[in-house]
């Protein structure tokens, strides 16, 4: 199922182009889905590896080069992808996921590199830790949010400096700053918003 709705390019314009003559021209575009699943590599499988690109990269493709192709000829448009900060950082038991990340902010980044000249903008927000459902699914009696923010050295994590977990408004305040005017000058930039998780790499 995951597979037939991303994956479908076709069924992908068509929404688009409903959207852009039915309701009205689009100028922004937020890349928001996504999906973790947890696992080590010899443990991972083909379904999670498939179903983690099929929502994390592939919809990212179909839906940013659809409302690109309508955008282009009104040379104006901002597009940002919430990818991660797990993809600047290898992450132990979540390698579908960064790696899914990885190719969403690689896309994105040349996205924004092919759309510079048609004066339309391509940015990329890196939440960490954020508390979220996909967040809390990672807790357990022995993983708490204290545990979290602390860090783990066997886990290779190196904790939150600001000692907080993000709400999902700081990860959206990021985004709106990066689809409006305010970053006009901006492109091809990724803002992680982790509190420092990743010490600013």
């Amino acid at each position: 199922m995951w597979r037939r709705l991303f994956a479908n390019g076709a069924a992908v314009r068509a929404v688009v182009d409903r959207i852009d003559t039915q309701i009205g021209p689009i100028g922004m575009l937020a890349n928001v889905a996504g999906i973790l699943r947890v696992a080590s590599i010899d443990a991972l499988r083909d379904e999670d590896w498939d179903r983690s690109f099929a929502v994390n990269m592939h919809g990212v493709f179909h839906l940013s080069r659809a409302v690109a192709q309508r955008m282009m000829p009104r040379r104006a448009g901002s597009i940002v992808t919430v990818g991660s900060n797990a993809a600047f950082v290898p992450r132990m038991q979540m390698a579908a996921y960064a790696a899914s990340k990885a190719a969403a902010h690689q896309f994105t980044k040349c996205l924004g590199l092919e759309l510079a000249e048609h004066g339309i903008r391509c940015n990329i927000v890196a939440p960490g830790s954020t508390d979220t459902r996909m967040q809390r699914q990672l807790w357990t009696n022995r993983k708490t949010k204290k545990g979290v923010i602390a860090g783990s050295l066997p886990a290779y994590r190196t904790g939150i400096p600001l000692g907080r977990i993000a709400d999902p408004e700081d990860i959206a305040s990021a985004v709106l700053f990066l689809l409006s005017n305010a970053s006009r000058h901006v492109t091809l930039h990724s803002l992680c918003v982790d509190g420092g998780a990743t010490l600013g790499v």
